[in-house]
């Protein structure tokens, strides 16, 4: 096998994150990106590493047995989110547990105490974030609005019967589409820093239903009033705001960003109509989230999860728990129902000020939330924690804030991950520490798509001293 050559073969397995292995009729063995259980695929190899080929899929020859018993509901085919949504749901949650035990197997080789995968009460219209990109599906056609194709950087695919948002958001993502299609509005072009459509970001509560819709755009060097004319946005607004949703428009903004990056935030934002906050609830908890919020993305998910985790945390009566990347805050205002106090550290400055507010809505007096980066903080806080909760950004945890987190010494560490790659990488030290594993279990937080939520509840049983 030569990088350039074409081979076919079929998908023998699939791991974390949608890696097939890929063998062809000779039992000669590829990776591949993107990959379904049982598909049969035309695939060019790109890469030769030590004898381990890696190649791109050109197409898909024959579907797996799996697919053949299951019709997928959706029929944007082209877009990189759903890579699993041709497979039976209960299928997806078992591939997503297999590919999780098979990861961290490899660097934690003791019992996980796997618990299963916890499936999400809705498999289909559970997001209540989308960030819409505007562009086109193919050079110089015409405006799109929607997702980005499968391996594509710049290529973006309308999806206006999108089924992992409900019926208010395919409505404001078509309506939006149809206003700005009609008008010769260029769309933001990252390389060439010209244009100005960019993202339009919808947020909506899947307990209150309140929604959030942000057109967000480059300025162009525009004076804001200049900007306001010639996107015609008091049109758009009179457009939005007299859409029937079966949600309630909290609030219409919107959002100048002349970053090059492509991301969404915020150099000037409007409030064009209502209020740029709604809120959501969680366990009998109220959250207020502002667009640019750290929140789960899945709220009945998230309850599943956070029942998980509440359940990993036990009876700490009388203790001190850290939250260590506690975001807006909704893990440790659950925690200190049962706890102490606890403590919540958090590098994003607004998801602080936000926890803090949450805390109060909620009647919550024992929480302390902290602004500033992990690493940093916990040499300024005089107190010892009982317990740990750590939830880190998908990287994991930087190894010299995890070396600190160790050196307390607690008992116990409830650890929650969004990138399972990440979480095996830091059970490493951990349990070289001396924890080990008492219980582990994944939440399919994200139906259809190749991520999975991990949990894990760890427990010291020796000290490093004893290991050494």
């Amino acid at each position: 096998m030569k990088k350039g050559d074409i081979i076919e073969g079929i998908i023998e397995r699939v791991d974390f994150l949608a890696k097939g292995v890929l063998i062809t009729a000779e039992g000669e063995k590829c990776t591949v990106k993107n990959a379904v259980p049982g598909r049969r695929l035309k695939v060019r190899v790109t890469k030769l590493r030590h004898g381990n080929a890696e190649g791109n899929i050109m197409e898909v020859l024959e579907k797996g047995k799996e697919e053949t018993l299951y019709d997928s509901t959706c029929g944007h085919d082209g877009c990189g989110g759903c890579i699993y949504n041709t497979l039976d749901y209960d299928r997806q949650c078992s591939l997503k547990g297999e590919q999780v035990q098979r990861l961290l197997a490899e660097s934690y080789q003791e019992p996980l105490h796997f618990e299963g995968v916890l499936k999400s009460p809705s498999p289909f219209e559970y997001r209540n974030k989308m960030e819409f990109s505007f562009g086109d599906a193919v050079k110089d056609g015409p405006l799109t609005l929607g997702l980005h194709k499968r391996c594509s950087t710049y290529d973006v695919l309308s999806v206006p019967d999108c089924k992992i948002v409900d019926a208010d958001f395919r409505m404001v993502l078509k309506e939006t589409l149809a206003f700005y299609s009609k008008l010769d509005i260029p769309y933001y072009r990252r390389m060439q820093h010209t244009g100005f459509l960019r993202h339009l970001l919808v947020r909506k509560s899947a307990f209150t239903g309140e929604m959030l819709v942000c057109l967000v755009t480059a300025s162009g060097g525009l004076a804001y009033e200049e900007l306001k004319e010639y996107l015609r946005i008091e049109e758009y607004k009179s457009l939005i705001t007299t859409l029937t949703f079966k949600g309630t428009l909290k609030g219409l903004l919107h959002i100048v960003n002349d970053s090059l990056a492509d991301i969404v935030q915020s150099d000037r934002t409007e409030i064009l109509y209502g209020t740029d906050v709604i809120e959501e609830k969680l366990l009998g908890l109220s959250f207020n989230i502002t667009p640019f919020s750290f929140f789960q993305t899945n709220s009945r998910g998230a309850e599943v999860l956070y029942s998980k985790v509440r359940e990993y945390i036990g009876d700490t009566s009388g203790q001190i728990v850290f939250d260590l990347y506690s975001g807006t805050g909704t893990i440790a205002q659950l925690a200190a129902a049962v706890a102490k106090k606890v403590v919540g550290v958090e590098i994003v400055e607004e998801a602080v000020a936000a926890a803090k507010e949450n805390a109060k809505k909620n009647g919550l007096t024992n929480c302390t939330f902290l602004a500033g980066d992990v690493l940093k903080v916990l040499d300024d806080i005089s107190e010892k924690p009982d317990m740990i909760i750590l939830d880190p950004p998908r990287d994991g945890i930087h190894p010299k804030a995890l070396s600190k987190i160790i050196d307390y010494g607690v008992k116990r560490i409830v650890y929650i991950s969004c990138k399972p790659t990440s979480l095996a990488r830091d059970l490493v030290p951990l349990h070289a520490a001396g924890y080990r594993i008492l219980r582990s279990a994944c939440v399919d937080m994200f139906p259809h798509t190749a991520n999975v939520e991990s949990c894990v509840l760890l427990e010291r049983v020796n000290n490093r001293k004893a290991d050494n």
